[in-house]
Formats: structure tokens, C-alpha cells, sequence
């Protein structure tokens, strides 16, 4: 029986590159995915921003033909009368009215006290394998799962354990696959996939 001497190359059993390479490829993939969870860790505790599709209850005390429910329109605005067209896009609920604010007292409003609270916010958006795919109103304690669940349910052939979900973050869309029980923000957009098997 012929045994290997020191510096001979050594045989590898038929198919140990194959589990090589697999092997591998499961390292990189498991690498890869954690950093596209990571994007959205601490977004569901970020303090809200307001975006187009948002409606807000603007409140000035004492200033009756001011408050009123205002639309984010599609550049990201709102259109309050004496101050015109105030930018909201980007912004929470707190540096809106730090803003109205300022602008009321720029010769129309002496010391004015300006409330915001979020009256309706924008929609969520569900695609791929379920039974009905669209657009819904946001309500609080969303989850994947529960949007789902309004969506109509998974299909036969959906990926139910996690879902791939695109949201902005500071401006930029960022999209990576989230568990199927993780918090959704207004304006999300799940994708459900189809099973491999």
C-alpha cells in the first residue's frame, strides 16, 4: 500500500470540492444577509418623519382660520394661509412646528403656540405571493405579518418566514430581507417571495 511522503500531494475523496465550495458559498451568503438587516435596526425607534401621502392636524391656539388638516402634496409640502407653502418632507412632527411657528411670527401671529400631531399616515404597500397585492392604509403596531394578513393572506407558493422590504432611510431607499415579525413604517414596501421548493 503506497502511503504519501513528506511533500507528495495528498488525494482529496471524490465530491470534497464540491462540499468545499458549498460550504463556502453558505459563509458568504450568511455574511451577506446580516448587513442589509442591519440597515433597518434602529429605524422602527426613530422619531417619525413626515413625507408626502402624510395629512397633519396643524393646531394654533387661538388662530381658528389657521388650524386645520393639511395634505403633504407630492414635492413634500403643505399650504397654510398668511405663510404659504411650508417644506414638511424630511421633517418630525416637533421641527414642523418650530418652523410654523417662526413663520407666524414674522409679522402675523405675536408669540404664536403651534401643535402637529400625524392625522393620517401614508400608505404601506404589499406585493408579490399574496392573494391581494396593493396599497393600505397604515395603522399603528404594524407588522409584516399583519400586513399580510390585510393584503389577503399568503399564497400556496409564498416564502412565509421572511419578507424583503424596502424603506427610505435618511433620504436613500434601502431594501434587505426582514423576519416576517418585524415592525413596518408608513410608506413601506414588503415583497412576499415565492418558495424554492
Amino acid at each position: 500500500m503506497h502511503r504519501p511522503t513528506v511533500g507528495s500531494p495528498l488525494r482529496r475523496k471524490p465530491g470534497s470540492t464540491l462540499r468545499l465550495a458549498v460550504v463556502a458559498l453558505g459563509i458568504l451568503t450568511a455574511g451577506c444577509s446580516s448587513p442589509r438587516y442591519a440597515a433597518f435596526q434602529d429605524t422602527p425607534y426613530t422619531p417619525y418623519r413626515l413625507s408626502s401621502g402624510d395629512k397633519v392636524r396643524v393646531l394654533v391656539f387661538g388662530q381658528d382660520n389657521i388650524s386645520n388638516i393639511y395634505a403633504v402634496d407630492a414635492s413634500g409640502r403643505i399650504s397654510m394661509p398668511l405663510i404659504g407653502a411650508v417644506p414638511v418632507s424630511g421633517r418630525t412632527t416637533a421641527q414642523l412646528e418650530g418652523d410654523i411657528a417662526t413663520r407666524l411670527q414674522n409679522g402675523y401671529v405675536r408669540e404664536p403656540h403651534v401643535s402637529i400631531e400625524v392625522e393620517q399616515y401614508r400608505p404601506f404597500f404589499v406585493l408579490g405571493e399574496v392573494n391581494q397585492a396593493g396599497q393600505f392604509p397604515y395603522v399603528n403596531g404594524l407588522t409584516a405579518q399583519t400586513a399580510v394578513a390585510i393584503a389577503g393572506g399568503f399564497t400556496p407558493r409564498a416564502q412565509e418566514r421572511s419578507v424583503e422590504l424596502t424603506r427610505l432611510v435618511d433620504g436613500q431607499a434601502v431594501t434587505g430581507f426582514v423576519p416576517i415579525t418585524y415592525p413596518l413604517q408608513p410608506g413601506d414596501t414588503i415583497k412576499v417571495s415565492e418558495r424554492w421548493f
